[in-house]
Formats: structure tokens, sequence, C-alpha cells
């Protein structure tokens, strides 16, 4: 195995790249961060749309959950690579089908970190900043969102590793991330499947255990900062605006 890194590393790292597309664990990690990066705003607005008052809102939101989350990842994945292209009247590239996918997947799975984050603060907080006049939206703005996405960070965090996991299913449909750059290797090498593909899963655990214990070490500063937060401020004019 270690021959197989030392002789292969670089095409484990970056793919074909220069002479080629990007691929490897920086095809990998950027598939990552888009699908995540891009999901984000969106997960939020449909965490809100799902808590919103207004039925015309929550009720198509909270399905459009439901049956994102009722269909596999692979399952998007082809329908994507086959489906878009015949509606655009062009073809589409892989890495373009897998990047839309995973935004369109995770924007539902965030959502629900976001949804859940937002029900689990006191609900003191949203009376107090409706009793002052503040809209739905002006509220969840100023007051909810804020002290939310704070404590939802390790869940996102985590969220991430899980999408670097779902970046191999790319491979179905001939993305250059790790999990082809592997195949590649294994197809150069014949003879050593199993050395190749435990240098596979080597790769993901550096990846995903570095960034798990950073998950860890947020929540430990997240955990000393709350300590250090009063439970109750007694200035603060919303909480005394709830007391009332």
């Amino acid at each position: 195995m270690i021959d197989i890194l030392a002789d292969y590393w670089l095409l484990f790292l970056v793919g074909a790249y220069p002479h080629g597309p990007l691929g490897g664990v920086a095809a990998t990690l950027l598939l990552s961060v888009i699908g995540v990066g891009v999901a984000f705003p969106l997960s939020v607005l449909l965490a809100l749309a799902q808590l919103s008052p207004h039925g015309w809102i929550r009720v198509p939101a909270t399905a459009a959950r439901y049956l994102v989350r009722s269909i596999p990842l692979v399952m998007l994945i082809f329908g994507a690579y086959f489906i878009v292209p015949m509606v655009l009247g062009r073809p589409v590239a892989g890495f373009t089908t897998m990047a839309v996918t995973l935004v369109v997947f995770e924007s539902v799975y965030l959502a629900e970190i976001v949804r859940a984050g937002i029900e689990a603060l006191p609900r003191g907080q949203a009376e107090a900043a409706s009793a002052l006049g503040m809209g739905y939206w002006l509220r969840m703005r100023k007051i909810i969102l804020p002290q939310a996405l704070t404590n939802m960070l390790p869940s996102m965090v985590g969220q991430f590793v899980t999408t670097i996991k779902d970046t191999s299913l790319g491979y179905v449909i001939g993305v250059q991330e790790v999990t082809y750059a592997a195949n590649q290797v294994n197809n150069s090498v014949l003879t050593q499947p199993f050395s190749v593909f435990f240098a596979l899963s080597l790769i993901y655990f550096v990846i995903c255990f570095a960034l798990t214990q950073a998950v860890r070490m947020l929540e430990a500063r997240l955990a000393r900062r709350n300590a250090r937060t009063p439970a109750v401020a007694p200035a603060d004019p919303l909480l005394n605006a709830s007391a009332r």
C-alpha cells in the first residue's frame, strides 16, 4: 500500500490535472464545499419556510422535504444525469451534475438541522420579539437565527463530513473524484485491488477524522463559551418583555 501511495500520490491528490480535469482529493473537497456552501443559504430559507405561519409557504416546503428525503442520493444523481440534458437539450458535465445534485440533497438535510436549531431555542425568545412588534422575518433575522446558527455549527460540520463521503457516488457518472482516481490506479496495477482500496479508505479516514476532531474542538469551545454566559440577562429588554 505504501508503494502505491508513493507512486500514485499525485493521481490520488489532483487526478489528471493539469493535463486533464481536476480530480482526486481536490475534486472531492471542491464538490463538498460547493454542495454545502451553496446549500446552506437555501437550507435556511427552506427551514424558515417550513416554520412559516403561512400555509401556502409551509406546505410546499414540507412537501419538498419529504420528497427529497425519500429518494436515495444515487437515484437523484442518475435522475439529474439523464433527465437534465433531456430538458436542456444539451449534455451536462458529470461534475456539474454531481454538484447540483449535492446542493439539492444537502439543502434539505441542512434545513432539518436549521429547523431543529430554531425549535430548540426557548419559545420566550420569539414571544418577546413578537411582543415588541417584530414581524416573523425580522425576529428570525435579528433574534432567532444568530443564536440558532451558532449552536448548529458542530452539526453542520458533521454534515460536511457526510457530504465528503457522499461524493464517492459521483463515480457512477464518471466524476473524477478520489474514488474514480483509486479505480484508475487499480486498473494500472491490476494485481493489488485490496491495497488500492485500502489506501482509498485510509484517505477518507484521514480527511473525515480531521474534520471530526475539528467538530469536537468546536463543541468544546461552544460549551466553554455557553458556560461563561449567564443563563438570564436581567437587562435584556426581550426577556423583560417576555416576563411581562
